[in-house]
């Protein structure tokens, strides 16, 4: 059974990957790049002038929810089992991946906010 293309519309990473090659990819692709711009290569692309190209454009709204997942993330991998990815099998991560994911949403659920 062939796998399902899945491509998403946005890719939302840090300052490492705004590389050229990266950014041309995405384009490539369909992929809208939410990639912020590293000092250097701005700084760069304005000594060249009318030659270096136009100022990337950077979606901030977008950028700022890659922080939410990020926390997620550190999150999950607070279980040292999924960290260090112990389980032998895909079946058995997943399980953990699940279990972890449901006591991280009932803590939330039991926090009050008063």
């Amino acid at each position: 059974m062939p796998v399902p293309v899945c491509r998403p519309p946005i890719c939302a990473t840090s300052k490492a990957y705004s590389s050229r090659g990266n950014r041309a990819h995405l384009r490539r692709r369909g992929i809208k790049a939410v990639i912020p711009e590293k000092k250097d290569q701005a700084s760069n692309r304005k000594k060249k002038g009318s030659g270096g190209g136009r100022p990337v454009s950077h979606d901030a709204a977008h950028y700022k929810e890659r922080n939410t997942v990020e926390r997620l993330i550190n999150k999950l991998k607070a279980w040292r089992g999924i960290a260090i990815r112990y389980d032998k099998t895909p079946d058995s991560y997943l399980a953990g991946l699940h279990l972890r994911a449901s006591t991280i949403w009932i803590k939330d659920l039991t926090r009050t906010t008063d």
